[in-house]
Formats: C-alpha cells, sequence, structure tokens
C-alpha cells in the first residue's frame, strides 16, 4: 500500500468543489427511485417528464442529505442513449457530476489534453436562475459532467418539479447517510495506468492511494488499484483492474458481465454504520 503526499501543480484555474450528483440509467426510473425512497432512506426531491414539458426521458431525482442521484430512462422504445446503455450495461451509472468553480477553463483544459467533449458547454434555465454544465467521456460508457450551479436557487436542477414526500419512507429509520465518500472505477486487464494518466492530464487529478497485486491478493485472485483524488481531495474515485491468478477476479468478472469497464461501486458516508444498516434491513 502507498500513500501520495506530493499533490503536483496546483492548478491555476477551475476547482472541482465535490460531487454534485450521480446519475443512473435504468429501465424504470419511477420504480428504482421508490427502491431507494422506501427501502435505503432517500426523500424524493424532483421530477422531469411529461408533465414539466420534457418529451424524452423521465428523471426521478432523490436525496438524502448532501447525497443525490438521478434515475433517468428512455419514454420512446427506439430511443438509442439509455435504452441501448441499459441492453449493454443493465440499470447502472451513466454519469458523475462534479459542482466546479470556472467552468470555462476546467473544459478548455480538457479539450487541450485530447479529451471527448460529449456535450459543449450550454445553459439551462428556470425563474430559479440558470445552471452551466459540460460533458466529457472517461472510462467505457460513463461520462463526467460539470455544473456550475452558482447563479441557481431551486431545488436541484432547472424543469425539474418538487415531489410530494413518499408516505412509506415516514415509517422507515433515517437513513443516516451523509455524502458521497468514493466512487470505484472497474478497468480491463492494461487499462489502469492508462485512466489514472487520463485523470491527471485531463482534470488535474492526483494519485491519493494506491495498491497492486503484490499485495492485494488471495491464492486465486488479485487486483491493482489506483485512488484519483481532486488538489482539495474531497473526491475519491478508485480505479481497479484485474492481476492474474488461478481464478477469475472479481474486478475481471464484473468487466465481462458489465459489457466494460464502469462503475462497480459508489461508496456512502456514515457516522453509524450500525444503524444505517439497521435501518436498510
Amino acid at each position: 500500500m502507498t500513500s501520495y503526499t506530493d499533490k503536483g501543480e496546483k492548478p491555476e484555474h477551475g476547482k472541482f468543489l465535490g460531487f454534485d450528483h450521480v446519475t443512473f440509467y435504468v429501465g424504470n426510473a419511477k420504480q428504482a427511485a421508490n427502491y431507494y425512497v422506501t427501502r435505503l432512506g432517500f426523500e424524493p426531491l424532483g421530477y422531469k417528464g411529461f408533465e414539466t414539458g420534457e418529451r424524452k426521458y423521465a428523471s426521478h431525482a432523490v436525496r438524502q442529505n448532501d447525497i443525490i442521484f438521478v434515475f433517468q430512462s428512455a419514454y420512446n422504445p427506439d430511443e438509442i442513449q439509455v435504452n441501448q446503455h441499459v441492453a449493454k450495461h443493465g440499470d447502472g451509472v451513466k454519469d458523475i457530476a462534479f459542482a466546479v468553480d470556472d467552468l470555462e477553463n476546467i473544459i478548455l483544459r480538457a479539450k487541450r489534453k485530447g479529451a471527448t467533449i460529449v456535450k459543449d458547454i450550454w445553459e439551462e434555465s428556470d425563474f430559479n436562475g440558470i445552471v452551466r454544465f459540460a460533458t466529457i467521456q472517461t472510462y467505457g460508457d460513463t461520462t463526467h459532467t460539470f455544473i456550475d450551479r452558482s447563479l441557481y436557487r431551486g431545488i436541484f436542477l432547472p424543469k425539474y418539479s418538487p415531489v410530494m414526500p413518499d408516505i412509506l419512507s415516514k415509517t422507515m429509520p433515517p437513513g443516516k447517510l451523509d455524502f458521497i465518500d468514493h466512487i470505484v472505477g472497474n478497468q480491463p486487464d492494461n487499462a489502469l495506468e492508462s485512466t489514472v494518466k487520463w485523470y491527471e492530464d485531463v482534470l488535474q487529478f492526483h494519485r491519493f492511494w494506491s495498491v497492486d497485486d503484490t499485495q492485494l491478493h488471495t491464492e486465486y485472485s488479485a487486483l491493482r488499484s489506483v485512488v484519483m483524488s481532486n488538489w482539495e481531495e474531497n473526491i475519491k474515485l478508485p480505479l481497479n483492474e484485474p492481476a492474474p491468478g488461478k481464478k477469475k477476479s472479481q474486478i475481471e468478472e464484473f468487466v465481462e458481465y458489465y459489457g466494460g469497464a464502469g462503475v462497480q461501486h459508489i461508496a456512502l458516508n456514515t457516522q453509524d454504520i450500525i444503524a444505517s444498516v439497521r435501518a436498510i434491513f
């Protein structure tokens, strides 16, 4: 295990303020959101769909303290973006969004470093203000969206309408989940270093912690892992790849069954893990 103290040169422009939210592409957005509300202690936050003027996608946002998850599904069977992602991967994370300061310089650096720009800077607005966005491609089919919400005072994002509390959630004990601690991305074999370098070059993240297969292995399987972090170190993104062993590691199995690199898990911080587990079960 190696911990790193050298964060490299502090970025001159652009600051990552933290995780903003995580978007899941799913087959049934309302049903998926309802599970997190009735089983994991989340509260409905907002809804965007037919009733709010959105004709292509249904999006349900849920919240617990500083954790926001968005579940999105397509209305039409011939829609490509969401439906193909779900057909290939099943329900899973599509986008990890970061709240940022100085969006222009962050996306400008990404362009200079050769990042794939999924959608250049755009704005969305309603009577609560303006939110500015940009989206780039990272590992596999996963994306990162940068969000500047400094001019917005709404519940979440433009075009989301408030949602009534779920009566079932009031019967549950509090989940006591506070914030996203880290989000893990599994990579195919021999893809770890190139992905690490991408985060170093494009986002100016640095190596926070790492372990290799000489340190983390069993008789049957092994893995390598590098945790990437922003300068302020309030964002942690562990990246894993399998290492040779007698059997397939769970990293290799994930990549095989998921259909490529993707988000393996989201770690949620709690100050009382016993109470959180009791609330869930």
